[in-house]
């Protein structure tokens, strides 16, 4: 009996050793951005109190749309996917008081030319 169990044993390893061969990494090619998103984008004067004026790319406007919003602590403590708009956002918003992060880009695109 206790050799049966050594032998299952040793055979289970071996299977292991074949199971575990190296594995071939791949070639990581760095990512590229797309163009579009990349280039400058006018802005609207109701985005530009929160933004700036001058012309940014879509992801530099998101990017300091967050840190607006993480300055003013206008994130929703409880739900963290809604920003509650102060007077600045409200009018980027569309008058609107509280929008989902999700929502928050499309209305943001709407002053973007």
């Amino acid at each position: 009996m206790a050799t049966k169990k050594k032998a299952k044993k040793a055979v289970k390893k071996v299977a292991k050793k074949k199971v575990a061969k190296k594995k071939v990494a791949k070639a990581k090619t760095k990512r590229k951005p797309n163009p579009a998103f990349m280039k400058p984008m006018k802005i609207s004067s109701a985005l530009a109190t929160v933004v700036g004026d001058k012309p940014l790319p879509r992801t530099e406007v998101t990017k300091r749309l967050w840190q607006y919003i993480k300055k003013n602590k206008l994130q929703d403590k409880v739900n963290r996917r809604n920003i509650n708009a102060d007077a600045n956002l409200r009018v980027v918003f569309g008058g609107k008081g509280t929008v989902s992060m999700f929502e928050m880009t499309k209305l943001v695109n709407k002053h973007l030319s």
